[in-house]
């Protein structure tokens, strides 16, 4: 089953992506996603599905899938924005409203003729795209904003029509209210579009990093070398590049030669450049800030690390939190009940009111032009496209939007020790030879040690392998690895070994003071003591956490007197130390009991614990296992930004509350207004242009407001 991501424009309201979802289900479409934000649609494709089929079927709903126009399956239009369509539509309008200006009268403006004949373009113009629009939709069974409308405007057109037929045009004449309508939604439209792309704004800056020049180097027959500028979307892997002072890096890379300073912070919101040499990994769309180097690409597009941010974030802006799914099901039927609510206000007005006929016509019309179903649908949306894009730009990936919305109930913070408040980088601060150990001697010891740490992913198993490395390694038959425990190896002639935790050699010493123990056919042969740091920003972030009335809980598997010393240090309220994989999972399964929890960790031995606590949250140089079982990833190499992430879910969380509050209090107060007759259609078209753009604009506020 083939995975399709497409973009489809001409989506404007949660009724339109519902539209096109309903249509894909239908088809049998599986795993559905759409973002009528980002115009991002993805499914699993069946086998033996046409995909022109399905392009031609969003096409026929009424919008358009990014491609199928270079197919040559649609002609070109004639206008391409809402804005040119708006000064179009404005240019004939204007003249129709002069007359409404106090102290102007230009008789020959009321011809019901001329006025005619200014409407006709407008109103084409306008039932070509809401009529167009709106009549697809009913068709397909969910009714949009256009329906809307176009009901308004062609009502107010056939009314005036008629009176200019039957030479009443005095009495009927409402021609400017039909123009008004249609221009003003126009230029309503287009605010929306443009407050609506400033909640991308973040993405957008980091999708366009993605595409830059790069140096390419070949050579020739005779092994020249020739540097020529190719676009990095055309890179692939093992591709040799030249990058200098000041150029961005194309494409994930590894550094062959040279030495350089780079800017990161496109990917973990941090500017001090970081040094790299030989070996070292470059991310795509970061900038050498001094140095050049050469290097080879090791991912291109959706594989490389700015490739899979942006695929996790627009991933996690498909998925709807629990609080959209209400405002889905009132947008889904918003329309039908506005419609049956302007036909209640003519029956009531023309009857019980006693209104006559063109009054209770006008209160109806007003009543579907200043209905707004967008703003239900777009009030979450807007939100988590700014929350999203901003934590992106920060470092701060959240894989999907219920992460945001748990943020928000979060009262205790559990860490991990070891390269989580630690910097994982350790060095060796003590190694002490057991009488066997000496025996068989120092420089022996240290090569099983090494042998055997190797194969291990741990911080303190990587500081041994990188001290102690030798060629003349142990080559193992059979070698395991126990989270938590240590590692055990044997050798092709059967000699067992081991570099383990106390837990694992308690039967061989009764001293507990040491991380490490060497240990070789059940004989204790030396013991290792590491020394880790802990991490500047750690005492800051603890700090803020307990501000917030957050409680914070040290949970590690090392030994319970570095436990307290870490726990000292950066005044942690409480301390599970010596515990196994096993012993976390169950102490977060009762943290989780008592209050929502979050769990921090980088190990392998912390992912069933990250799977399992409220929110998991993985450092981005964690293991791999960490980070794909955390929903959660600080890309910035440590826990600095650890508060911002739970300050952005919180304060994302609030402005969706905010936009839907604003979304329902504004049909509320806007339906009965019209439907009593203290609006103009004219101003309700004007208003409910405007109402979409208030939620933007308070969602963009998440751009700037402090969330720590």
């Amino acid at each position: 089953m083939e995975k399709v991501n497409w973009k489809v424009t001409g989506m404007s309201c949660t009724n339109c992506a519902l539209s096109i979802d309903k249509f894909l289900k239908e088809k049998g479409m599986e795993e559905v996603k759409v973002n009528f934000i980002g115009g991002d649609v993805s499914f699993n494709l069946p086998e033996g599905t046409n995909k022109i089929t399905i392009q031609k079927g969003i096409h026929d709903l009424g919008y358009q899938v990014k491609g199928w126009e270079d197919l040559g399956k649609s002609g070109k239009k004639l206008f391409k924005s809402h804005l040119q369509r708006f000064a179009f539509c404005a240019v004939f309008t204007v003249p129709l409203m002069l007359h409404m200006i106090p102290g102007i009268h230009i008789h020959w403006l009321m011809n019901p003729y001329l006025q005619l004949g200014l409407t006709i373009p407008v109103f084409i113009l306008g039932m070509d795209f809401f009529g167009r629009s709106g009549l697809k939709s009913l068709l397909k069974g969910v009714p949009n904003m256009n329906v809307l409308i176009a009901l308004g405007a062609l009502s107010s057109f056939i009314y005036s029509l008629y009176g200019t037929v039957t030479g009443q045009a005095d009495q009927y004449l409402f021609y400017e209210t039909t123009a008004t309508i249609i221009t003003l939604v126009f230029l309503g439209y287009w605010m929306e579009d443009k407050s609506v792309e400033q909640t991308q704004i973040a993405l957008n800056k980091l999708a366009k990093s993605q595409k830059t020049m790069a140096n390419m180097i070949a050579y020739d027959n005779e092994q020249n070398e020739h540097i020529f500028p190719v676009e990095s979307t055309s890179l692939k892997t093992g591709d040799l590049l030249l990058i200098r002072t000041g150029e961005a890096v194309p494409m994930d890379c590894k550094i062959l030669s040279g030495e350089v300073a780079v800017d990161e912070s496109i990917i973990t919101g941090e500017s001090i450049p970081v040094d790299k040499k030989v070996k070292d990994i470059l991310i795509g769309g970061s900038t050498i800030v001094n140095g050049t180097v050469k290097a080879y690409v090791t991912a291109v597009g959706e594989d490389s690390v700015l490739g899979n941010i942006l695929k996790m974030v627009k991933n996690a802006q498909t998925e709807k939190p629990p609080v959209q799914l209400l405002a889905d099901k009132i947008s889904a039927v918003f329309v039908p009940v506005v419609v049956g609510i302007a036909l209640l206000t003519f029956a009531l007005n023309y009857t019980i009111g006693e209104q006559s006929f063109t009054p209770s016509l006008m209160r109806s019309i007003a009543v579907l032009v200043i209905a707004c179903p967008c703003a239900m649908g777009l009030a979450t949306p807007a939100a988590i496209a700014v929350g999203l894009g901003r934590a992106a730009r920060n470092g701060v990936l959240f894989k999907n939007t219920k992460t945001l919305e748990l943020f928000k109930d979060i009262q205790q913070v559990v860490f991990d020790k070891t390269g989580t408040l630690t910097t994982g980088q350790f060095a060796i601060a003590a190694f002490e030879l057991t009488e066997a150990g000496k025996a068989l001697g120092e420089a022996d010891c240290k090569r099983i040690a090494y042998s055997l740490e190797k194969y291990s992913m741990h911080p303190l198993a990587k500081a041994i392998a990188q001290a102690w490395k030798t060629k003349d390694e142990i080559r193992f038959s059979d070698i395991t690895e126990e989270k938590g425990l240590g590692i055990n190896a044997t050798d092709k002639e059967g000699n067992t070994y081991s570099a383990s935790s106390y837990k694992n050699i308690a039967h061989l010493t009764n001293n507990t003071n040491h991380n490490i123990y060497l240990v070789k056919n059940n004989t204790l042969l030396a013991s290792i003591d590491l020394q880790d740091e802990i991490r500047p920003e750690a005492a800051t972030m603890i700090k803020s956490l307990q501000q917030k009335g957050i409680k914070t809980i040290l949970l590690s598997g090392d030994l319970q007197v570095k436990c307290d010393y870490v726990a000292s240090q950066l005044s942690i309220d409480e301390v599970f130390a010596e515990q196994s994989p096993a012993e976390k999972l169950a102490k977060i399964e009762a943290l989780n009991l008592i209050s929502p929890t979050a769990m921090v960790g980088d190990g392998i031995n912390d992912a069933p614990a990250l799977a399992k606590a409220t929110v998991g949250v993985s450092l981005s140089d964690a293991a791999h296992i960490a980070v794909q079982s955390a929903e959660v990833v600080l890309m910035n190499h440590g826990v600095k930004n650890l508060t911002l992430a739970l300050g952005l879910g919180k304060h994302t969380y609030l402005t969706i509350q905010q936009n839907l509050f604003w979304a329902l209090i504004y049909n509320v107060v806007a339906i009965p207004v019209a439907a009593f007759g203290f609006l103009s259609p004219t101003i309700g078209a004007l208003v409910m242009g405007l109402s979409d753009v208030v939620l933007a604009i308070n969602s963009v506020r998440l751009n700037f407001k402090k969330v720590h």
